[in-house]
């Protein structure tokens, strides 16, 4: 059923549970970071301001810039993805939108994949046009069409698997060909997390993240990081991030580190209950095509050490829809991922949204698809749901 039998143990979630789980001690001896809930730090005399302001000694100035738990939620992150710093932000556009500004202006040109997520794809058709900045969608699963667009380009915007469709993309291979022509290459690594995929370890420049999901993994928080060079995170810091205002806040930062904890527990489980679903569904005479990364022969599943627990399925003709999705009862129907509990997405719906700025639309994914996001209940239970809604949902 799958290259990751039940109970694996890879090096980097080996590697995840110590560096999660062990702290050197906080102040008065706190076995957890505390919550820094200060919108600015004071100074004891005009030196230290100065000095501060000049950059010859570091301290926090104010919490749209550095803040303590933030600071300590940026290199856990950091760590975890080999990276030598990280920036937080309130969202995962929000980290995506500071980033892509930060390395393309006016009159230049992003190449990104093709079924990239949904806002991403609208801040690249809505904003960047108005900014006369160009993108260039290709598949990002041919490496001859990524080598025949990068030529000019500013940044290579990746995405492995991407969304809805779960398409890889040979991560190694496109670093190497952006890098030969100086080429910045980013990826939005939210699926995979770092404990099943360190693209940095494979010549990519800037790793992305929605933290607002596997990462918290609670369904309590909405946040984005950006990983990578100390010289590449100073740049996103100097030409975008003090001036958008998409700053994480303490309490948030708190929360994705209570969440990071159990990052290491938390994703085999969603691995294993989702490659169960997965088969069964594979199996499933009214299902024709289903659509994860564990079924894929692409040379970029080499990069993946597991999978998550987010896939995608397309049903026969002979399924309504709107009845299956009703049915469901354990599946329950909302956006994001990531967290304890199962839900349910139809492209069906999503088809609706934003007209004239939808990916799926643009990128012609098929309204029979459906996607899961497995949660931490018991499979059978989440088993007998899905095959009771194919019962109820037959033509």
């Amino acid at each position: 059923m799958s290259d990751h039998p039940a109970g694996f143990e890879n090096d980097y979630l080996a590697e995840a549970a110590t560096l999660l789980a062990h702290d050197e001690p906080f102040p008065g001896g706190a076995v957890v970071p505390p919550i820094y809930q200060t919108s600015l730090f004071t100074f004891a005399n005009y030196s230290e301001m100065a000095d501060t302001f000049a950059g010859r000694r570091h301290q926090p100035i104010y919490s749209r810039g550095d803040n303590p738990t933030v600071m300590e939620f940026e290199a856990r992150v950091a760590a975890l993805e080999g990276a030598e710093a990280a920036r937080g932000f309130s969202s995962g556009m929000a980290a995506i939108s500071a980033t892509v500004l930060a390395f393309v202006g006016a009159g230049e040109r992003m190449v990104v994949v093709r079924n990239c997520y949904g806002d991403a794809y609208r801040l690249f058709e809505r904003l960047l046009p108005r900014l006369n900045i160009k993108v260039d969608y290709v598949d990002g699963s041919d490496p001859d069409a990524v080598a025949a667009a990068l030529p000019g380009a500013k940044l290579l915007y990746l995405e492995s698997p991407t969304s809805m469709m779960f398409e890889l993309q040979d991560i190694t291979q496109l670093a190497r060909l952006a890098k030969e022509q100086g080429i910045i290459t980013s990826i939005d690594n939210s699926w995979a997390t770092p404990v099943f995929q360190k693209p940095i370890s494979h010549g990519v420049d800037l790793v992305l993240h929605s933290a607002s999901k596997y990462l918290g993994g609670h369904s309590d928080t909405v946040a984005g990081v950006v990983a990578g060079s100390a010289a590449h995170i100073r740049h996103i810091n100097e030409q975008t991030y003090s001036y958008l205002g998409g700053k994480l806040s303490p309490f948030e930062a708190w929360l994705l580190l209570r969440g990071l904890r159990t990052l290491p527990l938390r994703l085999p489980h969603h691995m294993k209950s989702g490659l169960t679903i997965a088969e069964r569904l594979k199996a499933h005479d009214h299902v024709e095509r289903v659509n994860h990364p564990a079924y894929s022969n692409h040379p970029g599943k080499a990069t993946l050490a597991g999978y998550a627990g987010l896939f995608s399925f397309e049903v026969t003709e002979d399924v309504d829809i709107p009845t299956f999705v009703d049915a469901l009862k354990l599946f329950r129907i909302g956006v994001s991922w990531g967290g304890h509990e199962s839900l349910v997405v139809p492209a069906k719906a999503s088809l609706e949204q934003t007209p004239g700025l939808n990916s799926m639309a643009r990128f012609g994914v098929s309204p029979r698809t459906i996607r899961f996001s497995v949660g931490l209940e018991s499979v059978e239970d989440l088993w007998a749901d899905v095959a009771r809604a194919f019962d109820r949902a037959k033509r």
